[in-house]
């Protein structure tokens, strides 16, 4: 498995999915208890369940992680964790993939320019004092004695999309051969 986490704009969703198109990885599916949007689908986008039902997931300790957003939880089912699958998560979640000890779990951190990160957020329309608030934000909750070990950090600066996608998947494969 792939747990990619990293700072905004660094390439995660990118490269998450980039793995599942050009090497066949499956996304790892979070569960939630917001309500489901126009266009999703449930077992795909998210598993969608109400708050009693995640809550009596959580006392029989069937996530990996979790986190409160916006008054709804988010979370990976321990169901989720396999080989060839990839997910995209907060330093929280980052931290309880480590404590699983899985061989075959390969954590890595994307580390991106600031300067090359505000382009990349005005390029998909992020408004400028949230991209302000994230460059500011990302330097306290991105700092390496945060972060702790990971398998590998990737700077994404001076890669081009494929060239991250084609390194994130050769560096997996070499730690889990």
């Amino acid at each position: 498995m792939i747990v990619i986490t990293g700072v905004s704009a660094s390439g995660k969703t990118m490269i998450a999915k980039g793995l599942e198109t050009k090497y066949g990885f499956q996304k790892a599916i979070t569960t939630t208890t917001r309500e489901m949007r126009d266009g999703e689908v449930n077992g795909v986008d998210y598993f969608f369940i109400s708050k009693k039902e995640f809550e009596a997931r959580l006392k029989k300790s069937l996530f990996v992680e979790y986190t409160i957003y916006n008054g709804n939880y988010y979370g990976c089912g321990v169901d989720q964790v396999s080989d060839n699958k990839v997910i995209v998560t907060d330093l929280n979640g980052l931290h309880s993939f480590k404590a699983l000890n899985k061989k075959n779990l390969v954590t890595f951190l994307l580390l991106c320019d600031d300067d090359v990160r505000k382009e990349r957020m005005i390029g998909r329309g992020d408004k400028k004092e949230k991209i302000e608030e994230r460059l500011t934000n990302d330097v306290n909750d991105f700092a390496l004695d945060k972060v702790g070990e990971v398998d590998f950090k990737v700077d994404t600066t001076k890669l081009e999309k494929e060239e991250s996608i084609d390194l994130v998947y050769k560096l997996y494969k070499e730690k889990v051969s």
